[in-house]
């Protein structure tokens, strides 16, 4: 399937739905205190890329995002609708955040997901993504496994 994915703005219903979606799922898998999404203000924040991926019909289907900070990149919330799920949605949006965080000069991209995400951490190691420990300001906590993966540089010029 062909997805066409791009930086969109979060405050427009379709994404509104795909990250109260994200949320009702997680809710009832992890305490607050272990939930680290971003919230609609953090995604609204300027150095956030949030995208959208839309199926051949325009409807958005999934989505991410990837936080350019100061000392590390990092993919956050990202979601496929179990309707779509296998069909490349995710690797369309994460191949997308990749070569955003290249373009600003990252040369790795960082991850925290649930230790119950059994399917997205089996798809982040298939794309190249590799276990290590907290990283920025997250603390050692028993329901996040966190991720890293190098990135190609973009050459100046």
């Amino acid at each position: 399937m062909t997805w066409r994915v791009a930086v969109e703005a979060v405050d427009q219903p379709e994404a509104l739905a795909l990250v109260g979606e994200l949320d009702a799922h997680l809710e009832p898998l992890y305490p607050p205190e272990s939930r680290y999404g971003l919230t609609l203000d953090g995604l609204r924040a300027p150095h956030v890329r949030f995208v959208l991926a839309r199926d051949a019909s325009g409807a958005a289907q999934a989505c991410g995002a990837v936080a350019l900070l100061p000392q590390h990149a990092e993919l956050k919330r990202m979601y496929v609708r179990p309707a779509v799920r296998g069909r490349g949605a995710a690797e369309s949006v994460v191949n997308v955040l990749e070569g955003i965080a290249v373009a600003n000069g990252y040369g790795e991209l960082y991850l925290e997901t649930g230790v119950l995400q059994h399917a997205a951490m089996a798809f982040y190691e298939r794309i190249g993504f590799r276990r290590r420990g907290p990283f920025g300001d997250y603390r050692d906590d028993p329901t996040s496994v966190f991720m890293e993966k190098a990135l190609g540089r973009k050459e100046p010029g």
